[in-house]
């Protein structure tokens, strides 16, 4: 409960400092909520001798409710600092006709199970707007990404887990079209991918400007990626129906 509450609770800090010290720069408040369900998520653990099997096709995953929380200052209208609070956690349950071997636990036949997928991701980005016109901008940037995952498996009678801290860079960007005073086309994320495996965090969403300090949007986001090595093969798409509001300070 103390790590969940602990990045909110920063970006609030942060936001009243960047406040009280705002001479050249814009601080902003972004929340985004909505309904996030699996497209695929298949999995083997350990990646050379494990299982392979899907957490959305053979055992069944519900749709959840989600939020993301995130804190921008922007500097002189081109450089932007941020930071991310973006938890994802989804349940997946049911039963297979063959065995299933898990982190070195053998799940038998036909029993029920209950699947949990965890991928909460903190993220430290800075950008740079290159392009900064009335009607429309574009911005590329750097994102600096800690990621806190585990896949876990359990029975009435067994459980085992893959847990995962790591860092990713990845690569940012942002483009936003103004179509009039009041309403414009978002699209921005983070994504990169490599050898090791793969990551994109895109939304695209029309906006709507309440007024100079509040604004709202509405649409897409997908998050999809994975790796494939000897301890982990694990690639997954996430759908999300997105609403968000964000507040200039």
């Amino acid at each position: 409960m103390k790590n969940k509450l602990l990045l909110p609770a920063t970006c609030f800090v942060l936001l009243l400092s960047f406040k009280v010290l705002s001479v050249n720069g814009q601080a902003s408040f972004d929340l985004e909520t909505g309904a996030v369900g699996t497209g695929y998520n298949n999995v083997r653990i350990p990646g050379d001798q494990g299982t392979l099997f899907s957490f959305k096709d053979d055992l069944i995953s519900k749709t959840e409710v989600f939020f993301r929380l995130r804190a921008n200052y922007t500097i002189k209208s081109r450089h932007t600092l941020s930071i991310l609070y973006a938890p994802l956690e989804t349940i997946s349950k049911g039963n297979v006709s063959y065995d299933i071997f898990f982190e070195g636990v053998t799940f038998p036949a036909n029993t029920d199970l209950t699947g949990t997928y965890k991928f909460n991701s903190y993220r430290f980005t800075y950008r740079y707007e290159i392009v900064l016109k009335p009607k429309f901008e574009f911005g590329l940037g750097f994102t600096a990404k800690i990621r806190d995952a585990k896949i876990a498996m359990t029975s009435a009678d067994l459980e085992s887990e893959k847990a995962n801290v790591g860092f990713v860079p990845i690569i940012n960007f942002r483009m936003f079209w103004k179509l009039d005073e009041k309403f414009g086309i978002l699209l921005d994320g983070d994504a990169l991918a490599a050898p090791q495996g793969r990551a994109e965090d895109i939304l695209i969403a029309a906006t709507y400007r309440v007024s100079d300090r509040i604004g709202l949007k509405a649409g897409y986001r997908i998050l999809e990626g994975g790796a494939d090595n000897d301890e982990v093969y694990n690639f997954a798409l996430f759908n999300y129906a997105s609403l968000g509001l964000f507040i200039n300070l």
